[in-house]
């Protein structure tokens, strides 16, 4: 049984890697736009609860949005920064620096911190402890923010 799971996710990793190799670098930025707003939107819901009103909090909710915001983390949208998306594509605009894509080690190191940081938002969140979430929520916007401040363009 075990080994027909290994096949399965084998055989699913495989399609979506060759679905993946197939996207336009307008719908790439387009996606990575949107996984970006969608965890942007979740941190907003935490913030909202542990931050702006305690008196809101609501368990499930925060524990909704930071398990959201570590499954986009954990995603691989590093596959939606493909060739052809270092500079605006079709109708989608991008604010990624050219640096990105010269410093592939800088940007694994901030990935990597960003994802340890929302998997932590994930565990810390599930206790339903306000004030451990209010102090891993900053250290996952912090991660968020190490990577704009270095590869993001103003606007």
């Amino acid at each position: 049984m075990q080994i027909k799971k290994l096949v399965f996710v084998a055989v699913a990793l495989g399609i979506a890697a060759g679905a993946s190799a197939q996207v336009k670098p307008e719908d790439q930025i387009k996606f990575r736009k949107a996984g970006y707003a969608f965890m942007s939107w979740n941190m907003g819901k935490i913030k909202a609860q542990v931050i702006d009103n305690p008196g809101s909090f609501n368990k499930d909710q925060v524990a909704a949005a930071a398990s959201l915001i570590a499954a986009t983390a954990n995603s691989g949208m590093g596959a939606l920064y493909g060739p052809g998306t270092d500079k605006d594509a079709g109708s989608q605009k991008t604010r990624v620096k050219p640096e990105f894509f010269k410093e592939p080690d800088e940007v694994r190191k901030l990935a990597m911190a960003f994802s340890k940081e929302a998997n932590e938002l994930q565990k810390v969140a599930a206790t339903g402890d306000v004030a451990a979430i209010k102090a891993q929520f900053g250290k996952t916007g912090e991660s968020c923010k190490a990577c704009h401040d270095k590869f993001r363009k103003d606007e």
